[in-house]
This record gives structure tokens, sequence and C-alpha cells, in this order.
């Protein structure tokens, strides 16, 4: 085909800085620099996917220049993920606007794409390839009516509006070039869903307009803080992240690489208890907002239905996470491909832990009614359960008893107890004693500071955490110890590492994670380091490309994000470290994103 080179270009992968997310809550889309969609689920985030070509199937939905030379950029919109890829040519500049329909309707999505010439005529390739079960399926039924294509993939059932020339490849893909002009939008709206479709065709300008408009319902206009463009930005991935139902998805994405050929490639696609606890704790940081609110529906439900056998994580619907398996797919280079997560064998002790956290932090702000309270007893309860017992811990490695998941539980049950009735707070306060006791019988290390586990002598910055929520005074002997030995020992560069894996130096091993960036600035600030507390924050909150998302790791070497996109805790923590530090260092120290 006489095309070719271009799609096996529109395919490639990019490095990871340079995707976009569209979300809708139900599920979404990464986009690339070529205006390739590359990844997206239906009907849900962890359904199989009907774009896949990012980790090398079947399935793209591109939209690009025609032109041989181009170089891109973009940005989201204000308070929004509805996103503008804009390339300059050497004939023109162009736009196109994209956004998941917003909200999102749990069974049907609507991809909304308006190209805009900016400054003289412009031709665009438009190519559409749905490969439903990760690129299984390809499009059959299809027909073309009055200008609008109709068909099917898989279970899926589409209809495409405006590419109505369009003509099918060699390959079943649909394929169009279109005229944009200056002045004039072109709109491509494409339905797909799980079920029949209306019968009525989605208006853009009416699309857009809900859009736009729900969008800005949904993300508050956030000022004060030290970096105000960052916050509402964090808030609105989370967001977008976040279902109908209140699950929130670790990430978008599935089995991008933590590091290359060291089998570290997970799936991210679920609700993580202990990740949306770090969320609505955040939020609870800023006030009362609605994302705070779906963390104590979604967290309260599955701690009444499940008690003290709690899953690490969830499905956005509240069901349990399937297992681990293979994919044949050629995946993202430098991992092999998996779906679901051995996440739901584990015992995590310091999720419930940071559920106490999470629901006394709503609490002081009187979001829990009479089932959340129930919530609260329950989790009080499963921890005097099962406290002694070894578990995975917040890094999900072995089963042992980490000082970390016990001083957590221990942080919860101080937090629920301040804000309980006197008799049942004080014997939560007792409990919490005991934890803490415990730890520092068999955690403490010879040097003052706290160790990983009793048979584990090293440090690990998630043992900063506990002084941060209230487990034990910030100016304690052990928080203060604890602090410079993270600072010295996994501190490079402006960045941290969550603990020394080997021998080797640090960064060989593991890239540097971000949450733990953020954990450093919020520990400074509480010790009243506070120029301290914003050079981690600014050092970490740069670690993105041009749309602004983060992920678990970065690689600081080679200045690459690594793993699933975007990681929901880590823009928890910039969101809620940016209001914290505003405290004491006054509002708008870094407005813009220096992006």
């Amino acid at each position: 085909m006489a095309n070719e080179p271009l799609l096996a270009e529109q395919l490639a992968p990019h490095v990871l800085r340079e995707y976009a997310l569209l979300a809708d809550g139900e599920r979404g889309i990464v986009v690339g620099p070529r205006g390739d969609c590359c990844w997206m689920c239906l009907p849900r985030w962890d359904s199989p996917a009907v774009f896949s070509s990012l980790l090398g199937g079947g399935g793209v939905y591109a939209v690009s220049p025609d032109h041989p030379r181009y170089v891109w950029g973009g940005r989201y919109e204000h308070r929004s993920l509805i996103w503008r890829s804009r390339w300059v040519t050497t004939d023109g500049i162009v736009e196109c606007r994209e956004a998941l329909a917003f909200p999102g309707d749990p069974h049907t999505a609507v991809i909304l794409r308006r190209i805009r010439a900016l400054d003289r005529p412009t031709r665009m390739r438009i190519r559409l390839d749905l490969r439903a079960e990760f690129g299984a399926k390809g499009i059959g039924d299809l027909s073309c009516t009055d200008g609008v294509w109709t068909g099917r993939s898989g279970p899926h059932r589409f209809r495409w509006v405006g590419a109505g020339d369009a003509r099918r490849g060699d390959d079943g893909a649909l394929e169009a070039i279109v005229e944009a002009s200056p002045g004039t939008d072109h709109d491509l709206v494409l339905e797909l869903s799980d079920q029949e479709l209306p019968s009525d065709v989605v208006r853009p300008n009416d699309a857009w307009r809900d859009t736009e408009h729900a969008w800005m319902q949904a993300v508050p206009e956030f000022s004060g803080t030290i970096a105000d463009l960052d916050t509402r930005s964090a808030y609105a991935v989370l967001r977008g992240l976040t279902s109908s139902g209140g699950g929130m998805v670790a990430a978008a994405t599935m089995s991008l690489p933590e590091r290359a050929e060291q089998g570290r490639n997970y799936d991210y696609r679920y609700c993580w208890i202990r990740d949306q606890c770090y969320v609505g704790q955040a939020v609870a940081a800023a006030g009362g907002y609605p994302l705070l609110d779906d963390a104590v529906r979604f967290i309260s439900e599955r701690v009444l239905d499940d008690g003290p056998g709690l899953k690490p994580a969830y499905c956005v619907t509240g069901d349990v996470v399937p297992g681990e398996q293979d994919l044949d797919l050629p995946g993202y280079p430098g991992a092999a491909v998996k779906t679901g997560n051995w996440v739901t064998d584990q015992f995590q002790l310091d999720a419930h832990g940071e559920a106490l956290l999470l629901l006394a932090a709503a609490a002081r702000l009187d979001r829990l009614d009479s089932v959340h309270w129930r919530a609260v007893r329950t989790l009080v309860e499963a921890i005097e359960k099962r406290w002694r017992e070894p578990d995975a811990g917040l890094w999900e490695i072995d089963d042992r008893r980490w000082a970390h998941s016990r001083l957590i539980c221990a942080a919860g049950l101080r937090r629920a107890g301040e804000v309980a009735p006197r008799q049942q707070g004080a014997e939560w306060q007792r409990l919490a004693d005991v934890l803490i006791a415990d730890a520092d019988s068999d955690c403490l290390h010879p040097s003052g500071r706290w160790q990983r586990a009793p048979d584990d002598s090293r440090v690990d910055a998630a043992l900063l955490l506990p002084a941060i929520r209230g487990a034990i005074p910030a100016n304690d002997p052990r928080s203060v110890t604890t602090l410079d030995a993270v600072r010295s020992d996994l501190g490079r560069h402006g960045f941290v590492y969550r603990f020394k894996p080997d021998e080797r130096p640090l960064g060989e091993a593991e890239g540097a994670f971000l949450l733990c960036g953020f954990l450093m600035a919020l520990a400074d600030h509480q010790q009243g380091n506070d120029l301290a507390a914003v050079r981690w924050f600014e050092r970490n909150r740069t670690a993105c490309g041009p749309p602004g998302l983060l992920t678990e790791e970065f690689d600081v070497d080679q200045r690459q994000l690594r793993g699933n996109l975007p990681q929901a805790f880590v823009h928890a923590l910039l969101f809620e470290s940016s209001h914290r530090l505003a405290d004491s260092v006054g509002p708008s120290v870094g407005t813009g994103t220096g992006r």
C-alpha cells in the first residue's frame, strides 16, 4: 500500500512523556503526538481494548496532517481533560480539539474530535481501525448512509460521523482525507457501545457544550496553592479516572514497564484501596469536594462487604480483580503484556489504616453518615484481629511484619480516635499505642530511625508517612532521624527512591518514585524546612511531558517516565503538597507549570 510507511510511523510507540489522556470516568483514551488514539478499553477501564496499538496490537484512530514534515505540541483546556493537539507544518498550523464526551455513560463512549486550520488550508489524514478484543476482531457489518458510517467490531457497535467520503483500505480500516480551512471547524464524532446505539446521532455542538460545562462543574477553580495550574490539572486527572460508582482506577493503562526487560509490568486498570484513600485524604486538605465523597462511598462499601477480608484492589464495579495472565501481543518495547493482577491474593494491612485515615479526614469535614461510621468500626475490628499477621506491605513485595503497615494503622486509629465518641476514641488510641510499641520493639534501627521490617534494616521512604499522618509526632526523634536517613540514603538530584533494592547505585535497579518525592516535600514542610519542601515539590512536579501527566517512576539519567500512565496516587500527592505547602510559603510560588 502507498501509505504503509505512514501507517508504520503512526503505529510506532512514542516515549511516555508525549502521551495525553482523554477520560470520561468510565474509560480513557491514550493519545499520541501523531493524533493516534492508541489505547482504549470498552465499555469500562478493565475491559478488552478496542485500540491497542500502544501495546503492539491492532486498533487505532488517527488524525494528523497529510504532510511529510511537522512538529507537534498540545495542551489541556482549563480545568478539564479536553486536549488540543497542535501541529506546525512547513505550510501552516492546524489543531485538533479532542475529548471523550463527559461525564461518560457506562455503556457508550462518544469520542469528539474537532479539526481547525489556524492560518491556511491544511489536508488532514484520518484513519479509523477498530479492533475489539485486543485486536482480535476487526470491523464488520459496515455500511454508510447519508455520510454516516455504522458497523460492529466484536461485541461493540459503532457510528461515525464526519468522514462520509472515507474508503475502506485493504486491511479493513476506514481512511479519509479532510480539507481543513481557517475559520471552519470539521467535526468527527465516533460513538462506541456494547449496546444498541440510540437512533439520534450525536450533535457535535451540543456534545461539546455539555462536555465543557460538565468539566467546569467537576473541577473547582483552586487558587492560593503554590502551583494552581498543576493543582487543577491533577484534580481533573483524578476526576477523569473516577467512575460513576465512585471507584478510581490506579492508572488508565496496563503493561507499561517500570524497567525494560525486568518483568515489572502490571495491569493498573483497577481500584486500589490505598491509592483511592491517598486521593481522598489529598482532596480533604482542600475541603469537602466530590472526589472525597466518591472515595468515602467506594471504600466504605468494600469495607462493609468484606470486613477483615478486605482486598487490596477491586474492579470499578466492586468485583474481584481477575488473576494475572499473559496476553499474546508484542507489547510496549521492553515489556511483555499482562492482563489482570495478582494483588487479589495478597493481604495488605496498611490498606485498613489508610481507609481509617480517609474516613477520619472526611469526618473532620462532616462528610460521614451512620453507614460510614459502621465502616470505621469494621476497620478497627479488622485491625484488632489481623495486625499481628505478616502482610505484603505498601510495595507488594512479600509477606513480612512491615513497620510501615503497623505504623500507618496506628495513624488511622489515632485520627479516627480524635473524631470518635470519647470512650471509643480512647480505646482506639490505646490500640494505636500497642501497635507503635510493637513496631518500636522490632523495627527501630540502632541509629534511632525506623527500619523496614524486623529482618530488614534498610531505610524506606514509606516510613515518612507515619509522622506525616500522625502516628507519632513530627518532632519525635524517630521521625526526625527517619527523615534525615531518607534524605541522605534515598535522595538524589532532587528525587527520592523507595529503598535500595540491592548493592547497585540508586537509579540502576529502578527509577525514582515520584510519590516519595512529594512525601519528602510534606515531611520537610512538617518539620518547618519550607525551602527544602518547595525544592522537592518543584523538582518532582516537572517529571512529566507537555501534557503534564505523571507516572509512578522517573528515570533521572534518561529523563524519561516509567510505568503506567497516569499514576493516580502521584497526582494525589502533588495536589496535597500544593495545598499544604502554601500554608507556610505563601500562595502562587509557582502558578505556572513551566511547560
